[in-house]
């Protein structure tokens, strides 16, 4: 594929499975919120392991970010970045479900420290899981024996520091990314995924074109689907494959249903270059590099129903079943 300039991005198959696979995966989406009963797909791989949703916005804990988190309660800049971080922190709606029943409204100006330390300290005694296990969550160094009373310190700090003053007042993505990442233990990654979790708000009026960074798995990802990037970095072919998705689609001869209405950003690329590095353990077995890893871990169980979606309201989309 010849890109601007006259570079060019060699593709290995893994590329086209990658498409395929963003099709049958929100047709899976699709086919689950129409209400039709399991299996919605006949691709065993995707029967059999867990996937991301396509739209990262469509999975069940951005759902719940959004309609739970950002959008209920104070929209004051303090109490909206407090409640996000809060949350993304375990990125666990049954810790922050646990945190709300146990202490009331979760808001800045009336969260006690101190009780939610000793109440998530008590939940780990009993055996309770703080954490998703979607991705690794670092501590941040300051001393305490259990990691979950460290992140509760750097969200006191970041408060105290005006992070979400600085954070409301950027003038882009990238400068909220600067100023995430200047906080212990929030590395590119982590620093990215909150940047676009804010940006849910309706504090921020970013578009998620302007802006990416790739992640570990995203990384592996790229690597597999291109033998040579044409000296791109991953953030470049992320956005120049969200660029191309069209052309990509129809050479394929693939239709894909979008977000009613809402085309593929870059963060929902970066999400689909991760989920197929997993894909292609099992589909492409002979993509993966020595060393590399050959089995998806997470099993896939499928569960009846589907609650309505609900997006920023910002996007204007209207979730249809037509």
């Amino acid at each position: 594929m010849r890109l601007p300039g006259g570079r060019v991005l060699r593709a290995t198959p893994v590329f086209d499975t990658y498409w395929r696979f963003a099709v049958e995966r929100q047709e899976v989406f699709f086919r689950r919120l129409s209400g039709s009963a399991p299996p919605w797909t006949e691709d065993h791989v995707l029967r059999s392991f867990r996937f991301t949703n396509v739209y990262r916005a469509s999975d069940r804990v951005s759902q719940y970010l959004i309609r739970r988190v950002i959008y209920e309660g104070s929209q004051e800049e303090e109490e909206v970045f407090f409640r996000v971080l809060l949350f993304k922190l375990f990125n666990r709606i049954e810790t922050w479900e646990l945190l709300e029943a146990r202490l009331g409204p979760l808001t800045w100006k009336s969260f006690d420290f101190e009780r939610a330390d000793a109440l998530l300290g008590a939940a780990i005694q009993g055996g309770v899981r703080l954490y998703s296990a979607a991705y690794i969550m670092p501590s941040p160094l300051f001393g305490a024996a259990r990691k979950h009373t460290n992140h509760l310190e750097l969200l006191r700090r970041m408060m105290e520091d005006h992070a979400p003053r600085k954070v409301f007042s950027a003038r882009s993505l990238r400068e909220i990314f600067q100023v995430l990442r200047s906080y212990p233990s929030l590395g590119d990654f982590l620093a990215f995924q909150f940047t676009v979790d804010l940006n849910y708000s309706e504090l921020t009026r970013f578009e998620e074109s302007d802006f990416v960074v790739a992640g570990p798995g995203a990384r592996s990802g790229i690597g597999k689907c291109f033998s040579d990037t044409g000296g791109l970095g991953e953030d470049e072919v992320i956005h120049e494959v969200t660029r191309m998705a069209g052309q990509e689609l129809d050479r394929l001869g693939l239709r894909f249903r979008n977000l009613w209405g809402r085309d593929l950003q870059p963060i929902d690329c970066q999400n689909l270059f991760c989920e197929v590095d997993k894909y292609s353990r099992v589909m492409h077995p002979e993509a993966t590099p020595d060393g590399g890893r050959t089995r998806i871990k997470q099993r896939y169980v499928a569960r009846p129903g589907s609650s309505p979606h609900w997006y920023p309201p910002k996007w204007k989309l209207s979730p249809c079943l037509g």
